[in-house]
């Protein structure tokens, strides 16, 4: 008859004192990680830079293997830090003193809308979804772009926003969900309407189809005109 082998099974081959070794090396492991952090001065991971996000994930990665298995010395690890950290540093370092460096290590301020408008080269090559950029958009209190003076992706990825002010803003495409925007390629009644893909707007008339001037699509949606909720 089968007989289950606890021991076996919660720590293989190691003894029952292995779990209090297991405790020196997640601490150990925790103040490399939080040292690093801590060095580097960034308070949370949407502002860490792509250099610094894999630093931390190499930093994460050898600390996760320190904290399990018992054939992975403490001290290659430290060493791991201890070159990660000088990397850091060359890195921060040749950033503030190479403009062309600093451009190529962390990106640049991308114009996404200006205007009410998006910026077109900037739309085509930017690497995140429609959804995802309509939902950070709401999430700021924006309903349509014709809300929004200028857009920017920062160099962390998050979004800053400018806003018109309530006599300023114009007509604009809507960012709501498709449940609340309805698009069409031959447009139900006369009225204004807003290029669903650079956010061009223009009176077209009740069942016509019409191209988009700046960006040559021919998908619509209705324009709003809502304000702000201050």
């Amino acid at each position: 008859m089968f007989s289950f082998d606890w021991h076996r099974f919660l720590l293989n081959d190691q003894p029952a004192t292995f779990l209090l070794e297991v405790v020196a090396r997640v601490m150990i492991a925790y103040l490399v990680v939080f040292t690093f952090l801590k060095v580097s001065g960034r308070r949370g991971v949407r502002q860490l830079s792509l250099f610094e996000l894999v630093v931390i994930l190499t930093l994460g990665s050898a600390s996760g293997d320190v904290t399990f298995y018992d054939d992975v010395p403490v001290l290659p690890v430290i060493m791991v830090f201890v070159v990660l950290l000088t990397l850091y540093r060359l890195t921060t370092m040749l950033t503030a003193r190479s403009p062309r460096f600093s451009r190529l290590i962390q990106g640049e301020v991308i114009t996404l809308i200006k205007q009410g408008l998006y910026v077109l080269e900037s739309l085509d090559h930017l690497n995140i979804s429609e959804d995802e950029f309509y939902m950070e958009l709401r999430q700021s209190g924006v309903e349509h772009l014709g809300q929004i003076r200028l857009a920017l992706v920062e160099v962390d990825g998050q979004l800053s926003i400018y806003f018109y002010d309530d006599d300023e803003m114009r007509a604009g495409l809507s960012v709501l969900p498709p449940e609340h925007r309805q698009d069409f390629d031959t447009v139900p009644h006369s009225g204004l309407y807003a290029c669903t893909h650079c956010g061009q707007t223009q009176q077209i008339a009740g069942q016509q189809q019409a191209v988009c001037p700046r960006c040559q699509r021919q998908r619509w949606s209705a324009a709003l005109k809502t304000r702000r909720l201050h």
